[in-house]
């Protein structure tokens, strides 16, 4: 559509396994340190995978009154954390009367929803009055607009780990189609559980260097061996261009594109040929009126699973064409661990801060490259380099694909 509106994006909150914070987080990422290390608050010692990526210091009592803690699950908690930190950030200036919340999880609420069947188990009266409301999947999105009184649609999409980038997306959709002026976007979640560990460590879906946690996530190489599973929540607030100059609002970068779509292949696997993905990734790039040499870097799916990251290449590869071997490719999850549905949304925000500071982050632990992963993954060390336009690919569970594009904003770069 072109006369649709402009995009932008006024403000970013992360809370994840490198840090709470979006500086913290982005000086975490260029340096290559890893968020990843031994479970700590649940008893793993019995299970075949031991590691996660979890998000060190994060008090609720810091973000929530006790009412709000009683009520919410951990990763609502960790989503109205994040919510804080980027309507903050997209202050100042009065926010815009129409705003929507379109806040995903993949899971819900993975902890309260364990602890509600161990007390069903000891009797049905045990089970908390607070625990379906916890438990859904729309329940931080509907806090956030609560606690705000935006009176915009809110909801949560559920699309596995593809949810935080369709939640940017949609927002980006309502926002540029005039539905809304703006939308508080991302995703959120915290499924550290037995039972949730314990399910994908039975499906070797998950790496097992519990001896090794921070070189366990390893994307692109030839010894990977699965993801490490993580928790974490990034919300980024979509605005309406004119309204952002008209607040003086700090502009990160401009979202234009976005596409969704589904692989038929299997229910856990993708089309080995990565052709599913390639035609969600070129209907973005149609949707950003933007054309493959002019992608100057790409947030990569990259879980570290054997048939994710030969797929992945694959598609970049069908798309892209000649340039596949010419653009910067990196995997931030060798840094955070998959964090399921709020993957998407803190790569999105990834890419933003990659177009505003012209530098591309590294896909770390990459020493042992795989001769079918043969392209540029920004080897261990972040990269300057000239980035007016960066994407983020999501890969999930059913199938569901999603491709996010974002540009450089060149009155708010620093280079």
């Amino acid at each position: 559509m072109t006369d649709r509106r402009r995009v932008v994006v006024t403000g970013i909150g992360l809370v994840t396994p490198l840090g709470i914070g979006t500086d913290t987080v982005w000086k975490a990422c260029l340096a290559g340190q890893s968020g990843i290390g031994p479970i700590s608050g649940i008893d793993v010692t019995d299970l075949p995978v031991r590691i996660a990526g979890q998000v060190a210091g994060f008090d609720a009592a810091d973000w929530l009154d006790p009412k709000e803690r009683r009520l919410y699950d951990r990763f609502s908690q960790l989503g109205i954390a994040a919510a804080q930190l980027a309507l903050d950030d997209a202050a100042p200036g009065a926010l815009p009367q129409r705003v929507a919340t379109i806040i995903a999880s993949g899971e819900g609420g993975i902890a309260s929803l364990s602890t509600g069947v161990s007390a069903a188990q000891i009797s049905p009266q045990h089970v908390s009055p607070t625990l379906l409301p916890a438990i859904v999947p729309n329940a931080c999105a509907s806090a956030v607009a609560r606690r705000y009184r935006f009176d915009g649609p809110s909801y949560s999409p559920t699309t596995a780990c593809s949810s935080g980038a369709d939640a940017v997306g949609q927002g980006f959709q309502l926002v540029a189609d005039g539905y809304t002026d703006m939308c508080v976007a991302g995703g959120t979640e915290a499924p550290i559980a037995r039972w949730f560990l314990a399910g994908f460590a039975n499906m070797r879906a998950l790496s097992r260097r519990n001896d090794d946690p921070a070189r366990a996530s390893r994307p692109f190489t030839l010894h990977r061996d699965g993801f490490v599973l993580a928790e974490g929540a990034a919300i980024l607030v979509l605005e309406d261009l004119d309204s952002a100059i008209a607040r003086h609002a700090t502009i990160h970068a401009e979202v234009r594109g976005y596409a969704a779509g589904t692989d038929h292949h299997h229910l856990t696997a993708p089309d080995p040929t990565g052709a599913a993905a390639a035609l969600t990734i070129s209907r973005a790039l149609r949707d950003a009126d933007l054309t493959p040499p002019e992608v100057g870097y790409i947030n990569a799916h990259g879980t570290s699973t054997r048939l994710n990251d030969a797929a992945e290449t694959l598609a970049i590869k069908t798309a892209f064409g000649a340039h596949a071997h010419s653009v910067a490719i990196s995997s931030t999850k060798s840094m955070t661990g998959h964090m399921l549905g709020a993957t998407g949304a803190v790569e999105a925000a990834l890419c933003c801060l990659a177009c505003r500071h012209q530098t591309v982050p590294p896909t770390i632990n990459y020493n042992d490259p795989d001769p079918a992963c043969d392209l540029d993954y920004t080897p261990n060390v972040a990269r300057r380099l000239p980035i007016n336009v960066a994407m983020s690919t999501s890969l999930a569970f059913g199938g569901h694909n999603a491709t996010l594009v974002v540009r450089r904003y060149p009155e708010s770069a620093d280079t």
